[in-house]
């Protein structure tokens, strides 16, 4: 072909490529013309040019006459190979955001994924890499995309200290590398076959190497800089966070917040061992052939923890379902069981892990049980000794003390001491608060009347038998028991005082005018005071019967002042009544104290029996006699008494009542006992300024 019929188009094949020369090793080649090395050379040529035109590289450093040189179609030919690099990079990345999206990951998670993605993809386009070679972001989206992570570790690590825009790039590859990987890690746990050895392996590695380039880092020139400027960051708790979550979403479901039955409980801790354990156990050996076991069993032991910790943290958590937890994880740790919580052919670091992780779960449960034992020991006695309420038995409280000493016995002797001690405490500390409570109610004006002070009492005495039980029972030490019995003496006097002042209060108030009232009330007081006696009584205790005298001593002292003080000038109607209610009142009196004491109501004394016996004698005689055994009796009768007793003696001459007051005077001695008369003050008659003994 001639250079003429290069200018004349018309005669040219409608090709227009006829046209375009080729420039090949600084030589310009029009087509058709042959040289001896043209097949080998064109087909050389079109590989070569492709390659060069796909890169790009020294194309933009041409400038001027070699620019200007290329022809038309090698330009679009570049453009093509360009557009099939962006492509290719586009659908790796792309591949990788459908793996990530498959797995478990939230929305706003897929599209920060795609934004990486993205933004890798920008950054690719503006890189240009040197003629021949395959760009370092679509090398490492391929180490990516092949499992190969810890080649890409090392390659994001070399493009980030490159220069330029590898900074930025490093930091979305990392994100998108940790994304791969733990999707991986997913695969892996959900996975049957082996398939995920590999890439997990590879997991491994990369933890490893952050670990080390982590510590490079912070011994470098970034001293002053804060941890959590590395990049990449927190690998390892990441991984964890995939693990506990997974392991977590494996444990059976079990209703803690409404389920309170022993026997639910005791099902899910069977299907913990027998399908839960055994399934991590499962996965644990293909974690240790990836270098993972260590994560893998603390993530066992914190899924397991945090599970048990949830099922002993409820409000509705008993003592029982306590006890039950508590035995399945000492059953555990005494079995040794090929579990992967502890492993029989694993290293020592992993066997200690694993001992470390059932002592902490069982003493963590042993704090909660003792808590609870605390709890349900303090309720129980709290109901049991309710003021409002009548007292329990002491045989309930104890067992309330010491059923949960027996029950812990049964797993564990040492566990039985921990809950003895613990039951012990709480009885001192419910004294404690009990003593503060029955003072609080006698300092209130609405103090607690007789039978609430009485129920008090009786409950002082049960905690006192049950205190002493207990000592038998427990090994309570000498100043718990000094305690007790402080807490106990205390209440028992204050309440005592208060209970006796209640009772003269109430029956001083009551005989006020009895005498001259057809119904006082006086009837309605004793009754009142025998049921809450005999409610009292069945405990049969050395603080009743004393109780009960000393409330006779006080019923005795008030009648008989109400007695002696009454008018004394009541006509002879007057007098009868009067003698008819003594009759009427003595014989309700001797009723109540043999009903509340017994055969020991007999060894009372009797004034009001002696009084009736005087006035009732006919003759004068008759009453000098009854007079001598009065006066043995009470020798702290004084005349002013015996003078206001005969004013209730109808038909009494003057004579009569001198001669009997003569006779006291002969026969009466001075005593200093403070019996019963000693607090009784009556002021004497005045008949008339004689001075003689018949005034």
């Amino acid at each position: 072909m001639s250079s003429q019929a290069v200018g004349q188009p018309s005669q040219m094949p409608a090709s227009p490529r006829s046209f375009v020369p080729f420039l090949f090793a600084g030589k310009v080649f029009p087509v058709g013309q042959k040289t001896p090395e043209s097949a080998g050379i064109m087909r050389k040529t079109k590989y070569s040019w492709g390659a060069f035109v796909g890169r790009g590289s020294k194309l933009e450093k041409m400038s001027g006459e070699n620019a200007r040189m290329l022809p038309k179609t090698t330009h679009e030919e570049r453009m093509k190979q360009e557009a099939k690099r962006r492509g290719k990079l586009k659908t790796m990345a792309g591949k990788l955001l459908k793996v990530v999206a498959s797995g478990k990951e939230t929305a706003e998670e897929k599209a920060g994924s795609e934004d990486v993605a993205g933004n890798l993809l920008k950054m690719a386009t503006r890189r240009k890499e040197v003629e021949g070679e395959t760009p370092a972001e679509e090398t490492i989206c391929g180490f990516i995309e092949q499992g190969k992570f810890f080649e890409a570790c090392d390659h994001i690590y070399g493009l980030e200290h490159s220069g330029n825009d590898g900074v930025g790039m490093s930091e979305s590859l990392y994100m998108l590398l940790a994304e791969r990987m733990w999707t991986v890690v997913a695969e892996a746990l959900s996975g049957s076959g082996r398939m995920f050895l590999e890439p997990l392996q590879s997991v491994g590695e990369s933890l490893k190497w952050e670990k080390q380039k982590k510590a490079e880092w912070l011994g470098s020139s970034q001293e002053t800089e804060s941890v959590s400027t590395w990049s990449p960051n927190f690998w390892r708790k990441d991984l964890e966070e995939k693990l506990i979550q997974y392991m977590a979403a494996q444990i059976p479901h079990f209703d803690s917040s409404s389920n309170t039955d022993e026997t639910a409980l005791k099902q899910h801790l069977s299907q913990l061992e027998m399908t839960f354990l055994p399934s991590l156990e499962h996965r644990s050996g293909f974690f240790k052939e990836a270098g993972l076991l260590v994560t893998y069993t603390h993530c066992c032991h914190a899924s397991l923890s945090s599970h048990l910790s949830t099922l002993t943290d409820r409000k509705n958590f008993s003592f029982s379902q306590g006890l039950l937890v508590y035995e399945w994880g000492l059953k555990m740790y005494k079995s040794g069981s090929e579990t992967c919580l502890r492993p029989g052919q694993t290293p020592q670091h992993s066997l200690s892990l694993g001992v470390q992780c059932l002592v902490w779960i069982i003493l963590k449960t042993e704090e909660k049980l003792l808590a609870v034992a605390r709890r349900e020991v303090g309720k129980a006695l709290k109901e049991a000794f309710d003021i409002g309420k009548p007292p329990c038995a002491d045989a309930a409280v104890i067992q309330i003390l010491t059923e949960k000493m027996k029950a812990a016995g049964l797993v564990s002797e040492s566990l039985s001491e921990k809950v003895e001690a613990v039951c012990l405490e709480e009885c001192l500390r419910f004294l404690e608060s009990y003593e503060n409570e029955v003072r609080s109610a006698l300092q209130l004006d609405g103090c607690p009347g007789i039978c609430s002070s009485l129920r008090i009492l009786e409950n002082c005495c049960i905690l006192r038998t049950v205190w002493h039980k207990l000592t038998y029972i427990c090994s309570a030490s000498t100043g718990q028991d000094v305690k007790v019995n402080g807490f106990l003496d205390r209440m028992e006097d204050g309440i005592t005082e208060h209970f006796l002042q209640t009772v003269t209060s109430k029956v001083k108030g009551t005989l006020k005018e009895h005498f001259k009232k057809c119904d006082s009330g006086f009837d309605h007081i004793l009754e009142s005071l025998k049921q809450s006696f005999l409610a009292f009584g069945k405990k049969k205790t050395d603080t009743y019967e004393a109780l009960v005298k000393a409330v006779n001593i006080i019923i005795i002292t008030e009648y008989v002042q109400a007695l002696l003080t009454t008018s004394r000038k009541p006509s002879s109607v007057q007098r009868r009544r009067i003698v008819s209610k003594i009759e009427e009142d003595h014989r309700m009196l001797q009723t109540f104290f043999k009903e509340c004491l017994g055969p020991a109501a007999g060894a009372l004394k009797d004034p009001v029996k002696a009084i009736l016996e005087l006035i009732q004698t006919s003759d004068a005689e008759g009453m000098k006699i009854a007079l001598l055994p009065i006066l043995k009796e009470f020798p702290d009768l004084r005349k002013e008494h015996l003078s206001a007793v005969l004013d209730m003696k109808d038909s009494l001459s003057r004579e009569d009542r001198a001669a009997l007051l003569k006779a006291f005077h002969d026969n009466c001695r001075e005593s200093e006992a403070n019996l019963l008369f000693a607090d009784i003050e009556v002021k004497p008659r005045k008949y008339g300024l004689c001075g003689c003994l018949c005034c």
